[in-house]
């Protein structure tokens, strides 16, 4: 308990002297003209969260109607890198954890936005600080999940981060959902009420995922993914005992990052009991580059997540031309639309007849392919940032327009 107490009184003094610093360094670089935004990118750690900052965060500093402040831990510094020089980024040094990041979050971060007189505060996740000013949410994480959970502990973090999404809705100016999907499943079934208050936007999709030069495709599948429940990773696996009973030479090489060390035991075991040794390669994360060879070349594009609200690989995949083998259900049907061809997720023999049905058919696959490639011209991250933009700065006009206009006057 004491060592508790003493990290939570870390987190606060960590706070006393990010606000010194703060109000230190405003006046030196801050503009009165520009909308000043808060980004809170502390829940951004891994997968679609990561990608969406790096790509918009760039995109954004370029529009200067903004001024972008970009709220980090120290130890997701090399999860980003320097994103733009015109991003004034924030590394905070409290002490890690959920129950720190909580407490900075909910208490310290919107006495520091104050300090920094922010005009919006844009949390890309389902929730963000309650009382900072103008909060703006990005839903973006699926909470289906924590009724397949079986594990306490996950099954109290996912009731946590639902309970907060609930109240991050009910406080925020708008959100921003990532799919029509996403607005539906994460509204708590008013997403009709709130059509106003939550606008679908769409994550884009990087230039140099494209086709590239023809070549022929490779005896190999692919499935992209970072390794944790959802993904469904384990029905992939026995749906991999019955491809290979047509196939018996044929690879599924998964690219992505542990998450969960317990799930990743879990698919282990499953391909020792299969004796799929010989036929799953573990590629762990790897950068755009690599990935963009491994779309260009896999003979399908595998996809077996029983949740998503979107699915950055997907649109990775199409960009590139890959013919695609998808889960039925969420939002996988509205991202690929005719892009794919479609399985039950729960089902190990319907992917493996789906997958099946792409390999033998040339005319299929190449069909799906011309139809990934059109598909991709609607994702865009310019597209995206121009999106969000347009949302924040409509919240950034109403919260001025709201304001008493003695107020208004002592600002000007």
């Amino acid at each position: 308990m004491e060592g508790t107490h003493h990290s939570w009184y870390k987190v606060l003094i960590e706070g006393i002297k990010e606000q010194n610093n703060v109000a230190a360094v405003q006046k030196g670089f801050l503009r009165s003209d520009r909308i000043r935004v808060l980004v809170n990118g502390i829940h951004a750690k891994s997968g679609g969260g990561v990608t969406y900052l790096r790509n918009i965060l760039p995109l954004f500093a370029q529009d200067d109607e903004l001024e972008v402040h970009l709220f980090l831990h120290r130890d997701q510094f090399q999860l980003f890198g320097t994103v733009d020089e015109r991003v004034r980024m924030h590394l905070l040094r409290y002490p890690n954890g959920f129950f720190a990041n909580l407490l900075w979050e909910q208490v310290v971060l919107p006495i520091l936005a104050r300090v920094m007189s922010v005009d919006v505060t844009l949390s890309p996740a389902n929730y963000g600080p309650l009382m900072a000013p103008a909060p703006v949410i990005v839903l973006r994480n699926s909470l289906a999940v924590a009724g397949r959970e079986t594990r306490l502990l996950k099954r109290l973090y996912w009731g946590g981060l639902t309970l907060m999404t609930a109240l991050s809705l009910l406080f925020c100016r708008r959100a921003i959902a990532v799919s029509i999907y996403a607005r539906q499943a994460l509204t708590f079934g008013v997403g009709e009420r709130l059509k106003n208050k939550v606008t679908v936007v769409y994550h884009g999709v990087r230039d140099t995922f494209s086709p590239g030069e023809f070549s022929d495709r490779q005896d190999f599948l692919l499935a992209v993914s970072d390794i944790y429940v959802q993904k469904n990773l384990h029905t992939l696996v026995a749906a991999m005992s019955i491809i290979r009973e047509n196939y018996p030479s044929i690879k599924l090489k998964l690219a992505g990052r542990a998450v969960d060390e317990g799930y990743l035991q879990e698919i282990n075991d499953a391909v020792a009991a299969y004796r799929l040794q010989d036929n799953i390669e573990f590629l762990g994360e790897l950068d755009h580059v690599a990935l963009t060879e491994l779309y260009r070349k896999c003979a399908v594009f595998v996809f077996p997540s029983t949740v998503e609200t979107f699915g950055n690989p997907l649109v990775e995949a199409m960009a590139c031309g890959a013919p695609i083998a998808s889960s039925n259900t969420a939002a996988m049907p509205e991202i690929l639309q005719d892009a794919a061809t479609f399985f039950d997720p729960l089902d190990a023999s319907s992917m493996a007849k789906a997958v099946e049905a792409v390999m033998s058919d040339h005319q299929l696959r190449d069909r799906l392919s011309a139809n990934a490639l059109n598909r991709a011209r609607d994702f865009s991250w310019v597209k995206t940032t121009q999106q969000t933009a347009d949302v924040v700065k409509t919240v950034a006009r109403k919260k001025a327009a709201d304001l008493p206009q003695a107020q208004v006057n002592g600002a000007s």
